[in-house]
């Protein structure tokens, strides 16, 4: 490998790990010395202070790390904080709401009861790592269930499913519009 590939293929190693990766695992996947592991890094660290960049390649004993400039960590954590605090959308909390009470529920059984189309919000849902699979029915096409996570026991602020408060009764619903209507 040519000696600009080199360097890059260093940075792009130290950048994928996201944790602190060794001198020498680093020379094992390339083919080459840890000492010009060492060498290429220096000249990563140098050229990242010189051109002022938002992130650099910190030491670690024997070990490299990429970091974000600590002069920058007040808007990251801003952005971070917005991310993570999102409110749920209306569809979202409906979706989540029908999982939580009906799981393990599958993809149809949602749409079914929502009457709407809920692969995005599905998807959504599993990325804020809210609800997750919970395996597959032994029906036709063996469609995947959902299912609640404990991250979402701790958004919620419970510790199972059974502490979700009651759902309305259909008959006590019923009754109460027969009474109100008989008011009139």
């Amino acid at each position: 490998m040519e000696k600009g590939k080199i360097k890059a293929a260093v940075e792009a190693v130290i950048f994928a790990c996201g944790t602190p990766v060794e001198a020498q695992r680093i020379a094992q996947a390339l083919d080459i010395s840890s000492d010009e592991v060492l060498k290429i890094c220096g000249q990563l660290m140098d050229e990242y202070e010189k051109e002022g960049r938002g992130i650099r390649i910190v030491r670690l004993n024997d070990s490299f790390q990429m970091c974000t400039v600590e002069e920058f960590a007040q808007p990251i954590r801003t952005v971070l904080d917005l991310r993570r605090n999102t409110p749920l959308s209306q569809a979202a909390a409906e979706v989540l709401a029908v999982i939580a009470y009906n799981q393990p529920v599958t993809k149809a059984f949602v749409e079914q009861v929502r009457g709407v189309d809920c692969s995005g919000v599905i998807s959504g849902l599993i990325s804020r790592q809210l609800i997750e699979e919970k395996g597959r029915l032994e029906l036709p096409g063996k469609p995947l269930v959902y299912g609640t996570t404990e991250h979402f026991l701790r958004c919620f602020n419970i510790s199972s499913i059974e502490e979700l408060p009651p759902l309305p009764n259909d008959e006590e619903d019923n009754d109460e519009n027969e009474n109100s209507e008989q008011v009139k």
